[in-house]
C-alpha cells in the first residue's frame, strides 16, 4: 500500500500562476503594466501616420519629377527621342512610363516597354488617411517585384494630372529603413517620456498609497500603542485628506479601546461591590417597609416613595451583573399613565437635585407602552440634568414636560398605536456648543465639571430599546428643549 500524500483538493484547484498573480497585485507592478501599455498604445498611433505620411511624401515626389521628366520630353519633341534620351529620363524620374492628361487628351510621355504582371494604384486626388495607412501595411507586407501605378496633379501644373508607373521595391526599402529610424527614435523617447510618467505617478500616488497601507497595517498589529499612529504630511491633496482622516480615526479607534478597558475595569468593580451593595439596600428596604406602614400619611407616603426607590436600586443592582454585555435587558412592557409617572419622577429628582417649578402639562389619558422601571430610569435622567442645569442660574427655575399623541402612519390600517413624543424643557443657561457634539456619548458628552456623561447616553439607550430615541430639539440662553419618543399604549 503506497504511503505517498496525496494532493489535496485545494492544492489540486490552486492556479500555478499564483506567484505571477500576487506580484502583479503589486501596486508598483500594476503602474509599470499601465506605463508599458500607454508606451506601446503611443507608439502605435504615432508610426502608422508618421509611415503613411512618409509615403505620401515618397509617391509625391516621383509625381513630381515624372512631371519635369514629361516637360523636358516637351522641349526635346522638336527632334526625335532615341532610346537612350527616354531611357534616361525614364532613370532620373525612377519611373517605367510616364504619360498625361491634358485639355482632356491622354498622352503617354515616356515609355520603355511592355508592363508586366503586379500593378497596384495609389490616386493621390482622393486617397484618404485610412486609405494611406493601410495602403503603407500593404506596402510593407508586400514583395519587391511589384509595379506602383501613380496619380497626382503635379504642383507646377494644377490642371494636368501625371500617371507614372514606378517600381515598389525602392519604396518597399526606404519604408523600412523610415520605419526603424522611426522606431527607434520614438522608442527612445516612449523611454524617457514614461519613465518620467513613471516616476511621477509613482511619488506623487503610489508611494503616498504604499504608506497608508503600511500605515493601517502596522496599527492594526498594535492600536493601542501611540507610537504606531500615522503622521499625516503637509499635502494637500486628496491622499493628504486621506492621511489626516486616518489619524483621527486611528485617535478615535485608541480612545475608544482605552473607554473599553476602562468599562471592563468598572465592570470588574460594579461585579465585586454588587453583593455587598445588595445587602445595604436589604437593610434598607427593611426600614423603608417599617416606614410605609406607618400610621402618620406624610411618613407612609415617603416610606412608600423610598420602598419604590429600594426596589429599584435591588433590580438595578442585579442588572450591573449582565454590564459585561454593555446592553440594557429587554423591556418588559406595559400601559402607564404618564402623567402619573412624570410627577412621581419629578418627586424623586427634585429629593435627589433641588428644588424648581414642576409643571406637568401632560394630559391625563395619555398612556405608554413602555417598561415601568426603564421609562422611570429615561425620564429621571433627563429631569436630574434639566434641574442639575439650573442650578448655576438665579431666578426663576421651572421645569416643563408637555406630550403629543402622534397617529401611526397609515391610522386604521393595523399599523400600532402610533408614538407619543415628549418635550421636556427647563430654563437652565443652556448646552455648550463645544458638548453637543457628543452629548449622547458616555463618559464624554457632560456638561459640567465632574460630570460622567452617562445620563443622556442611557437615557437614549432606554428609548430605542422601546423603539423610540432622545433628541436635543433646541438650546439657548433661554432654556433647553430635549424631546423623547415612546410607543403609545393602545386605547382599550
Amino acid at each position: 500500500m503506497s504511503t505517498d500524500p496525496s494532493p489535496s483538493d485545494d492544492d489540486a484547484h490552486r492556479p500555478v500562476n499564483a506567484p505571477l498573480a500576487g506580484a502583479l497585485a503589486n501596486l508598483r507592478a500594476q503602474l509599470l503594466i499601465v506605463t508599458l501599455s500607454l508606451m506601446a498604445v503611443g507608439l502605435v498611433l504615432v508610426y502608422f501616420p508618421a509611415a503613411a505620411s512618409f509615403r505620401l511624401q515618397w509617391m509625391t515626389d516621383r509625381a513630381e519629377a515624372a512631371h519635369l521628366a514629361a516637360l523636358a520630353a516637351d522641349v526635346a519633341r522638336g527632334g526625335a527621342l532615341g532610346e537612350e534620351e527616354v531611357r534616361a529620363l525614364l532613370m532620373g524620374a525612377d519611373a517605367v512610363a510616364v504619360a498625361r492628361v491634358r485639355d482632356g487628351m491622354n498622352e503617354l510621355v515616356l515609355y520603355s516597354g511592355p508592363i508586366g504582371e503586379g500593378l497596384v494604384e495609389s490616386d493621390l486626388r482622393s486617397a484618404t488617411w485610412l486609405t494611406h495607412i493601410r495602403d503603407t501595411v500593404d506596402t510593407l507586407n508586400a514583395s519587391d517585384n511589384r509595379l506602383l501605378r501613380i496619380r497626382a496633379h503635379p504642383a507646377g501644373a494644377p490642371g494636368e494630372l501625371i500617371d507614372v508607373i514606378v517600381r515598389e521595391g525602392p519604396l518597399h526599402e526606404a519604408l523600412r529603413s523610415f520605419s526603424r529610424r522611426l522606431l527607434l527614435y520614438a522608442s527612445i523617447a516612449a523611454i524617457v517620456v514614461g519613465a518620467v510618467l513613471y516616476c511621477a505617478l509613482f511619488f506623487l500616488f503610489v508611494r503616498p498609497m504604499r504608506r497608508l497601507a503600511g500605515a493601517m497595517t502596522h496599527f492594526r498589529e498594535d492600536p493601542a500603542d501611540p507610537a504606531r499612529m500615522i503622521r499625516p504630511g503637509a499635502a494637500r491633496n486628496e491622499i493628504g485628506q486621506a492621511e489626516h482622516e486616518l489619524a483621527r480615526m486611528q485617535a478615535d479607534v485608541r480612545q475608544a479601546l482605552l473607554q473599553r478597558e476602562r468599562l471592563a475595569a468598572l465592570g470588574g468593580a460594579v461585579a465585586r461591590i454588587n453583593h455587598d451593595l445588595r445587602n445595604v439596600l436589604a437593610s434598607a428596604q427593611l426600614v423603608s417597609d417599617r416606614l410605609a406602614m406607618d400610621d402618620d400619611d406624610r411618613v407612609r407616603g415617603m416610606g412608600e416613595r423610598l420602598v419604590r426607590a429600594v426596589d429599584r436600586g435591588v433590580r438595578l443592582c442585579e442588572a450591573t451583573l449582565q454590564f459585561g454585555r454593555a446592553e440594557e435587558s429587554a423591556p418588559v412592557r406595559q400601559p402607564i399613565n404618564l402623567q402619573t409617572l412624570l410627577d412621581e419622577v419629578a418627586g424623586d429628582a427634585i429629593l435627589a437635585e433641588g428644588e424648581v417649578i414642576w409643571s406637568n402639562e401632560v394630559g391625563a389619558d395619555i398612556r405608554i407602552d413602555a417598561d415601568p422601571d426603564q421609562a422611570h430610569r429615561l425620564l429621571l435622567n433627563l429631569c436630574r440634568n434639566a434641574i442639575q442645569a439650573m442650578q448655576v442660574i438665579e431666578g426663576e427655575r421651572r421645569l416643563t414636560a408637555r406630550a403629543t399623541p402622534v397617529p401611526p402612519v397609515g391610522a386604521g390600517s393595523g399599523q400600532g398605536a402610533g408614538e407619543v413624543w415628549l418635550e421636556i424643557s427647563d430654563t437652565g443657561p443652556g448646552v455648550p456648543a463645544k458638548a453637543r457634539e457628543r452629548l449622547f456619548q458616555a463618559f464624554s458628552g457632560s456638561t459640567r465639571r465632574g460630570g460622567t456623561g452617562l445620563g443622556l447616553s442611557i437615557a437614549r439607550e432606554l428609548a430605542r430599546a422601546h423603539g423610540g430615541d432622545v433628541d436635543l430639539v433646541s438650546t439657548g440662553a433661554a432654556g433647553t428643549i430635549f424631546s423623547v419618543r415612546l410607543p403609545a399604549a393602545a386605547q382599550g
